[in-house]
């Protein structure tokens, strides 16, 4: 960065005036430098960026790097420009910091540029306008949500029901089955996860096409707020520049929320409802419209939303939705029954999931298996009272079904095949389609529904219910 000139040539060099955790009070006699400025003190240790000009000397900034040792009085130099993110080939299979600096124990790429991290996003006129399913592998959610290319599905749920496995088994399915690059982007996430997402991903073979950004949870807020703008700028750079699909995995947007709210408290802006931050709904905007499919290529974005005590009218799960083309809800009580992903299909949506974009049979399909499944719900309290016996042959029939569906619709995934012990599997649309279909016309009515859990394709359950038969026919004659 070339450092801002004073009037005379000179650095614009001001003098901090106050230190307040991570808020910094700079002022500057010549020059006051323009908001997002980025500014050095201790010899460029002590990072901070400019968000406000309190009057015509005086400028607030939050810090990026911890602010231990800076006191009053101490010089304070205007770089001259905004915080930048390195692009270029150079950043694949690498794992970054906030400034772009490596983090993974090896040298610093070295054919990269630099780019400011604050763009614009495409105006509507470079959009494209027609709507592609974007398959994932994973059966619940291309029948029932299918996820849209260049859109953006987020993955609601609580604390532990399986968010970042189910993102981490999306990286794999992408990147080894489709051309194109994909950006892991923590936000305020645990360390342990990016160290063991690196190692898994290494092992996978799929590094070659990633590049990694982490804003862990131990770095100050401002690091935070900003990490998810360095990944974009890296997303942005594949798509428009090598023309290339981009999957952008953010891990977690809530964490995103929360550092602006600890920004806007620290800053001293009056909070809003539940102590957010009033600017959430426009500093949300600023990121999500980056994310969009243009003539040249597409960032197709899945976003982790962490939902504060599985509220979701909390206000930040409330603007995350307004802004998704899907939503993937992970149900706690799904999780405690063994059915893993443990995706609710009550609860998700998708706007793609239409006849004019999915075809006739697709969507009368996922139309049917919820219906079922909502009947399902429905009869459950009638069972628990009185127990299935009191149930009409038709509402058998229907429970039936929905169970068998429910255990189809899971799935062994590829990521935690150390932890399961199972192999896993990656199901076509056609095949997941196929399978749902042959339940609901009754062709395994006989079978256990044992033989439907975690399998891939529907016909692994004949096999599988032959395997248990014979298992069993042993255990007596032992």
């Amino acid at each position: 960065m070339n450092p801002g000139k004073s009037h005379a040539g000179m650095p614009n060099v001001g003098t901090v005036t106050s230190v307040r955790g991570s808020v910094v009070d700079v002022r500057f006699d010549d020059k006051l430098p323009p908001i997002h400025t980025v500014l050095h003190a201790d010899d460029g240790r002590i990072v901070l960026e400019v968000l406000a000009q309190r009057d015509a000397q005086h400028v607030r900034a939050i810090a990026l790097t911890p602010t231990q040792g800076l006191a009053r009085g101490r010089p304070v130099l205007d770089t001259g420009g905004p915080l930048k993110a390195p692009v270029g080939k150079g950043i694949l299979s690498r794992m970054f910091d906030v400034f772009g600096n490596a983090i993974d124990r090896q040298a610093a790429p070295t054919d990269v540029q630099w780019r400011s991290v604050h763009r614009a996003p495409p105006p509507l006129a470079k959009r494209a306008t027609q709507s592609e399913v974007f398959e994932t592998g994973i059966k619940g959610i291309d029948v029932l949500m299918p996820l849209e290319r260049g859109g953006k599905a987020g993955l609601f749920g609580g604390a532990g029901v399986g968010k970042t496995v189910l993102l981490t088994e999306m990286i794999h399915n992408m990147v080894g089955h489709q051309e194109g690059v994909s950006i892991f982007c923590g936000i305020g996430e645990r360390c342990r996860e990016g160290e063991e997402l690196y190692r898994d991903m290494k092992a996978a073979g799929v590094l070659p096409n990633m590049v990694m950004v982490f804003g862990q949870m131990n770095e100050p807020p401002g690091a935070r707020f900003r990490v998810g703008h360095t990944a974009l700028t890296m997303a942005e750079y594949f798509r428009d520049d090598e023309h290339r699909d981009v999957l952008l995995l953010i891990d977690n947007i809530f964490r995103f929320i929360q550092a602006g709210m600890e920004v806007s408290g620290l800053m001293g802006q009056m909070p809003s409802r539940l102590g957010y931050q009033p600017t959430m709904g426009t500093e949300l905007s600023g990121l999500e419209e980056r994310i969009a499919n243009t003539d040249t290529g597409a960032i197709t974005s899945i976003q982790a939303v962490y939902v504060p005590a599985d509220d979701f009218t909390d206000p930040a799960a409330v603007h995350a939705f307004s802004h998704l083309s899907a939503s993937i809800v992970l149900s706690r009580k799904r999780a405690s029954e063994g059915l893993y992903p443990a995706i609710d299909p009550l609860q998700s949506s998708s706007k793609m999931a239409t006849p004019g974009i999915v075809g006739e049979r697709h969507y009368a399909l996922a139309q049917e298996i919820r219906s079922t499944l909502a009947q399902y719900a429905q009869l459950k309290d009638i069972i628990a009272m009185l127990g299935l016996e009191q149930l009409s042959a038709q509402d058998r029939n229907v429970v039936g079904r929905a169970r068998r569906l429910e255990r189809f619709l899971t799935q062994p995934f590829f990521t935690t095949e150390q932890f399961t012990g199972l192999q896993g599997k990656l199901v076509s649309l056609a095949d997941a389609l196929d399978g749902c279909e042959r339940i609901l016309r009754d062709e395994f009515k006989d079978y256990p529904e044992s033989a439907l859990y975690m399998i891939g394709k529907i016909d692994e359950a004949k096999s599988k219910a032959k395997a248990n038969v014979k298992q069993t026919a042993d255990s007596h004659e032992a």
